[in-house]
């Protein structure tokens, strides 16, 4: 007898469960939303919540895995890993918003008229946008440019590629500063890029010289200064280091140091052409040879029977140099610091 009330309980207890378990179900089943013939219920939204969870996961794994890889592998495969890692976000993105729409029950031919709503929008203020993402992938695939890549806009701006977004590219200046660009300037403007197929360029960095200064010891002064710059590259049969002769300026002549610095030099232009001005200063003083300014002089052909030094004694009467100047020493060795950033490879 016991037993039998036993198992009534039991049985009332699982009937008692099995309705709750029923109920809940009915109650997630049940439409909470109509989209025109159809219904969307809780449970519908939660998988398709599900799914764009685990899609924004996937794209997370990708972006750590697409990092991880560009940091091991080259510079020349770190592009195009980064292309691949964009397009399959794009892809998970895209197959995602899909599945969840399908999971909510949506038919997608219901969406039709949303669609005609949509074309209207993007015709009237979503066309930049649209624009920027069909420009950004065409800029993924050109190759024209890749991410590491440094280019010049026309405007001025100046920057390494760091990433080619949907909407807009982040450049990176060397002081750090990330200036975002919408991909339809890029692929519509003129622009520079400095580094495109990895290959260094021919840098001039102008300096002058007093008149009167034997050429010669100009020229070995300044392939010496671009010698010892450690990130010049030595020479070859196309690519040689060369001063020019460039022009007679009012009170100096003008030359250019012709040099071919290393790529990672390139990437960094205000570092490069101050290592490059330090390094000529140093042998120019070296070889006494002076660095003039603009200024106006005065020649005395003959003060009382004197001419040069010996007449302007005679005019002040004063001799010699002043008692406060200081001569500079070429021989004391000087630390060249755009130079050490450039071989340390500091970030830009």
């Amino acid at each position: 007898m016991l037993s039998l009330l036993h198992g009534i309980r039991c049985a009332k207890g699982i009937g008692r469960e099995g309705g709750i378990l029923e109920g809940l179900d009915k109650v997630v089943a049940e439409p909470i939303l109509n989209f025109g013939n159809t219904g969307i219920s809780l449970r519908s939204i939660i998988v398709a919540g599900a799914i764009l969870a685990v899609a924004a996961f996937a794209i997370w794994i990708i972006r750590q895995l697409t990092v991880r890889a560009q940091g091991k592998l080259g510079e020349g495969r770190a592009s195009t890993l980064y292309v691949a890692g964009q397009v399959a976000r794009y892809i998970i993105v895209f197959a995602a918003l899909a599945a969840a729409i399908s999971a909510v029950g949506v038919d997608l031919s219901a969406l039709s008229l949303f669609a005609g709503a949509l074309g209207v929008g993007i015709g009237l203020g979503l066309q930049d946008v649209v624009k920027n993402f069909v420009c950004g992938l065409i800029l993924l695939f050109d190759g024209s440019i890749e991410v590491g890549d440094y280019v010049e806009l026309n405007d001025g701006t100046a920057g390494a590629v760091a990433a080619i977004g949907p909407r807009a590219t982040t450049l990176r200046t060397t002081d750090h500063v990330d200036v975002l660009v919408p991909n339809a300037e890029l692929l519509g403007g003129k622009l520079t890029n400095w580094t495109r197929d990895r290959a260094s360029r021919r840098i001039h960095v102008p300096f002058g010289v007093a008149y009167g200064t034997d050429k010669d010891v100009v020229k070995l002064a300044a392939l010496e200064a671009a010698r010892s710059v450690s990130f010049t590259l030595p020479d070859s049969d196309d690519r040689r280091t060369q001063v020019w002769l460039t022009g007679f300026g009012h009170s100096a002549l003008e030359f250019e140091l012709v040099v071919w610095p290393s790529l990672e030099a390139v990437k960094r232009p205000g570092s490069m052409m101050a290592a490059y001005c330090w390094a000529l200063d140093d042998a120019l003083r070296k070889y006494g040879i002076e660095i003039p300014f603009p200024q106006h002089d005065l020649r005395i052909r003959s003060y009382f029977g004197h001419e040069g030094q010996a007449g302007v004694e005679a005019a002040t009467g004063r001799s010699g140099m002043p008692a406060n100047a200081v001569k500079a020493s070429a021989s004391d060795a000087s630390a060249n610091d755009a130079a050490a950033d450039i071989v340390e490879g500091k970030p830009l």
